[in-house]
């Protein structure tokens, strides 16, 4: 039973006669005491999962990390972009806050939560901060014992105040979708020492307890409450491994160990944090990042580019066997890269228009002219797992989910026989022309003048593509080529990252470059990246402006399935309704990780279902 049953069944009490006062309010006493029994009949546990049970017992460490990996050294690392604040759950900042802070593969180095995930696992969670937690099989609540050795990075102990103080300030001023999972908390019960129980509405969203038990905690003694929606590169104080030592915007910062960090003996962090020293530096654009990795200024680089892959290392080091190439197999669904609409924009509301244009990508042209035919097209947002829908006709359970949203989903998509457009690899494919032309005709548009105009206004169908670097650049150009033999009036605005990403977040662009990346446990991170609410929210992860009803009401039923079974078929069906709304002209993917490394540092044997996680690594025994 839920505590607000137990405030409603009291207020019904006070409303009653005088004369049957005292019986009734023995009765809620009884009632409440049943409760209390019900919720202290919930077992504790080291870890919880999303769906069935965690895989490892209490002690064992993830089978990703060495937990015999040596100490110390430096590793230095390289990204493209910059940075202007060390605040990434804000709106102001947080698409251009420093790296490394707390993210998978660069390791949660200052900042930590109640739980920490496996990613061995499709969604675990083991105690880190909380050394044991417990929720209802509902899971209309959540209780976590905080370990007492918890310590920030100051020497002071993380208490329940410390808990309740960073949900209580990223739900009033953190961007969403931290906010709205944390604003989801009815209440917070305190049972001193060291316990809080954390109250949702309802089990409606079975995710939520995990995401929570992922909530960053701040120090609320060294944190500006008041500030803290401002961006700002006052180092946070967290209980992570690393503290900052070096600070430059916009390029470099460099995190060093914390020799008194409180976690480092226990069992899921055996393996992790190796280096003395991480070093983060940036760069504006792709090739100067990639200089510096081969002047072994970066000891290791993820590579996307197959073109830098296939012949980027023929440089001394490389072929001396100073630099070796790592393709590490990934065992989760291959991100979706593709050229996201803006649907906001009037050009793109028709889906038929949209449907048409992610025609026109020439995957075979652009795969053996630029990439070396290393690439495999995309098609859909979960390609290459059980989640996927490509290939398969929807099941009787998807059919009923989708039986109210007759038209959110194309016949072919449904049966399972879409397929991306596989045009001759000319970059001219007239019958792939023709078709798209045909879509285009039925959108309400025609060739006029060689010139693609709506009938209704005269206007040319017009667009511009926003990217970030010269690949991108290159990829827009090749796609435009296409299109412009329609009549289409297409080009392509190259901006400097920070510049990207605010007009990103400002919805200011015609399309845009993006990566969906994608998990074997979706959930509620969908919201922010799809459903009607967020469309319009700044700082949101909606960036097409999708808004359809069929969309909201599929992701309540992936966070609210209750089996493997409910939740696969959900989440294919909600696969069909993002293909048939054309929201972007997907692009290509690899099944592996490519990542290249000095021998000075040293990666695991054993990597997890992501790929790489650098805080995994170590400094090589001959250095």
């Amino acid at each position: 039973m839920r505590i607000l049953d137990v405030v409603w069944t009291v207020k019904s009490v006070l409303r009653k006669s005088k004369g049957a006062f005292v019986l009734s309010l023995a009765a809620v006493f009884l009632f409440a005491n049943q409760v209390s029994a019900s919720d202290e009949d919930v077992p504790w546990t080291h870890a919880i999962s999303m769906h069935g049970s965690p895989a490892l017992a209490p002690g064992e460490p993830f089978p990703y990390a060495n937990p015999d990996a040596p100490k110390g050294g430096t590793i230095s690392l390289g990204v493209q972009g910059t940075f202007d604040s060390l605040n990434s759950f804000i709106v102001q900042g947080g698409w251009t806050s420093a790296r490394g802070m707390r993210e998978r593969q660069f390791g949660n180095n200052i900042l930590e939560s109640l739980m920490v995930r496996s990613y061995a696992e499709p969604f675990s969670l083991y105690g880190l901060i909380a050394q044991r937690v417990r929720m209802p099989e509902s899971r209309e609540w959540i209780e976590f014992e905080l370990n007492p050795d918890a310590k920030f990075s100051d020497g002071s102990p993380v208490t329940v105040d410390d808990i309740v103080f960073s949900l209580d300030i990223i739900r009033d001023k953190g961007r969403p979708p931290y906010r709205n999972w944390y604003g989801a908390i009815v209440d917070k019960v305190i049972t001193p020492p060291n316990r809080i129980k954390l109250v949702f509405e309802n089990g409606d969203n079975r995710e939520l307890p995990l995401l929570i038990s992922l909530a960053p905690i701040f120090s609320k003694k060294h944190t500006d409450a008041e500030n803290f929606d401002k961006s700002s590169l006052t180092p946070p104080v967290g209980s992570g491994p690393y503290t900052f030592k070096t600070i430059q915007p916009g390029r470099l910062v460099v995190y060093e160990k914390n020799p008194d960090y409180w976690a480092k003996d226990l069992a899921v962090k055996a393996g992790f944090d190796n280096f003395d020293e991480i070093r983060i530096e940036y760069f504006r654009d792709e090739t100067s990042l990639q200089e510096a990795f081969k002047k072994g200024l970066v000891n290791a680089l993820q590579f996307r580019d197959p073109a830098r892959w296939a012949k980027g290392f023929d440089f001394p080091a490389a072929k001396d066997g100073d630099v070796v190439q790592m393709s590490i197999p990934r065992g989760v669904p291959a991100p979706m890269q593709g050229i996201a609409f803006n649907t906001r924009r009037n050009q793109f509301a028709d889906a038929g228009v949209r449907k048409a244009l992610r025609m026109l990508f020439d995957f075979n042209w652009v795969n053996r002219n630029l990439y070396y035919d290393l690439f495999t097209r995309t098609a859909g947002y979960w390609d290459n797992s059980e989640l996927s829908s490509i290939g398969r006709p929807a099941s009787a359970r998807e059919r009923e989910l989708l039986v109210p949203y007759p038209d959110a989903v194309d016949a072919d998509v449904m049966e399972g026989t879409w397929r991306p457009a596989d045009a001759d690899g000319s970059g001219r494919d007239r019958k792939v022309l023709r078709a798209a032309l045909s879509e285009l005709n039925n959108a309400g548009y025609a060739l006029k003048d060689r010139k693609l105009v709506n009938e209704t206004t005269g206007e040319q169908l017009a667009f511009e593509i926003l990217a970030k670097n010269e690949d991108e650049e290159k990829l827009a150009l090749a796609y435009i080529r296409t299109v412009e033999l329609l009549g289409i009036a297409a080009t392509v605005r190259s901006v400097d990252a920070s510049q990207f990403e605010e007009r990103r977040t400002k919805r200011d662009f015609d399309m845009v470059f993006n990566t969906w990346y994608a998990s074997l446990s979706p959930g509620a991170e969908q919201y922010g990246r799809w459903g009607s609410k967020a469309a319009d929210t700044e700082g949101s992860f909606n960036f097409v402006g999708a808004k359809e009803p069929a969309i909201d009401a599929l992701i309540d039923k992936i966070v609210g399935a209750r089996s493997r079974e409910e939740f696969v078929d959900a989440v294919r069906a909600f696969d069909r309704v993002l293909i048939s709304g054309a929201y972007a002209v997907p692009l290509y993917h690899v099944s592996d990780d490519w990542v290249a490394h000095w021998t000075k540092v040293s990666p695991p044997e054993q990597h997890s279902l992501y790929g790489h996680e650098f805080d995994t690594w170590w400094t090589s025994a001959t250095q």
